[in-house]
């Protein structure tokens, strides 16, 4: 972990601030390498990034308001498991973020954003690289929601789609999950170049009650 994110370090700019070790973080989780249960080692981190503690703890403090960090007496800092109730509500909320979203329709270069996530899942999954897949459908979807031209929504979005990533980890067949998606971008992405957003809007709200459906499925005992 500690050279992974020592790559990290040029993004830190000059000031190291805890918001830049945030985005850092939340990045990392959202590629899917911190596992829910994990606990973060203040030392490795601090490390890694080349930032002192009092950064990092700050850092952890700002992603455990956005749900992706528990803080735990005397015993650490952990990264969080969604709840089933968490995911209803992710859902929630990309129904109204992500319909309003494809109803606008995309110009040129978002669509050329959008089309390079959907071929760089569709190459992970050539690969059998199911992880990959699921850090290609992240940017999908941020992509899609980048169509509101909204800074304020893109912080949202990378907020809830860190916390949708935990959630993938409850799944144990990682493929059997991802795998149907990515045809589901596939064909989202040709109405989008149709300009059919309309009917874009619909495939969506049956593309995300079908992706909910399977993830509270898996919290079924």
């Amino acid at each position: 972990m500690v050279a992974d994110l020592s790559q990290d370090r040029p993004r830190l700019g000059r000031s190291s601030t805890a918001e830049r070790v945030a985005d850092i973080l939340r990045d990392r989780i959202s590629e899917g390498f911190f596992r829910p249960g994990q606990r973060l080692s203040e030392e490795s981190i601090s490390e890694g990034l080349g930032v002192s503690r009092n950064t990092l703890r700050e850092a952890f403090r700002l992603l455990g308001h956005e749900r992706l960090l528990d803080h735990r007496l005397n015993r650490g800092v952990f990264v969080r498991l969604p709840s089933a109730e968490d995911v209803a509500d992710l859902y929630r909320v990309r129904r109204v973020l992500e319909g309003a979203a494809v109803r606008r329709g995309p110009g040129p270069e978002a669509l050329a954003v959008i089309k390079e996530a959907v071929l760089d899942a569709e190459r992970a999954a050539e690969q059998d690289d199911w992880q990959g897949v699921g850090t290609a459908n992240i940017r999908f979807h941020q992509a899609l929601v980048s169509l509101n031209e909204s800074p304020r929504i893109d912080e949202a979005m990378r907020q809830l789609l860190a916390e949708l990533r935990l959630v993938f980890h409850v799944m144990e067949n990682p493929r059997a999950f991802h795998e149907p998606f990515v045809d589901r971008n596939r064909t989202l992405l040709g109405l989008l170049e149709s300009g059919r957003a309309e009917k874009a809007a619909a495939y969506l709200d049956d593309y995300l009650d079908h992706a909910e459906r399977l993830l509270i499925e898996a919290y079924t005992p």
